[in-house]
């Protein structure tokens, strides 16, 4: 929800009420996201909408839009500590692309972070910049040495 809601108000609503409102996402659909299974458990999340359903982004001065075109973003992606470094990240972020494509995108957009020498698993949070290389995204713009704006025409 960090991306969907003002700063105070993601902090406002910390816990609970931030999960409810995930929840309520989910009921309401499209789903906000794709998940990643290993049988029936859920391993890895990914997720992916509108541009215009973060908000977070447009007050971003390193993320901000780079052009008018209508843009489905993959904000956040998890993976189960198990089930990391195995290529999963790459696959969600293509399974994001398919299902936005789904929903009508022609262009889906991520955020990753470069990882210069090492970087805590939870500060990834947006995904590495190999995932979404390996998902055949490429770089579209960089006001940031560490975090490129990367896209796929779906």
């Amino acid at each position: 929800m960090t991306w969907r809601l003002s700063r105070a108000d993601f902090h406002r609503n910390k816990g609970d009420k931030n999960r409810a409102a995930l929840h309520q996402l989910v009921s309401d659909g499209p789903a906000p996201g794709v998940l990643a299974y290993a049988e029936a458990e859920a391993v890895g999340w990914c997720a992916v909408a509108p541009r215009t359903a973060y908000p977070a982004l447009e007050r971003s001065r390193v993320l901000k839009p780079i052009d008018d075109q209508q843009v489905w973003s993959i904000s956040c992606l998890f993976v189960a500590k198990k089930y990391r470094r195995l290529g999963l990240s790459a696959q969600l972020v293509t399974a994001a692309a398919k299902f936005a494509k789904s929903q009508g995108a022609r262009i889906v957009e991520g955020y990753p972070q470069v990882v210069d020498g090492s970087l805590p698993d939870a500060f990834v949070w947006t995904g590495l910049e190999q995932s979404f290389l390996k998902a055949e995204f490429v770089e579209v713009a960089r006001r940031s040495p560490m975090r490129p704006i990367v896209r796929i025409q779906t």
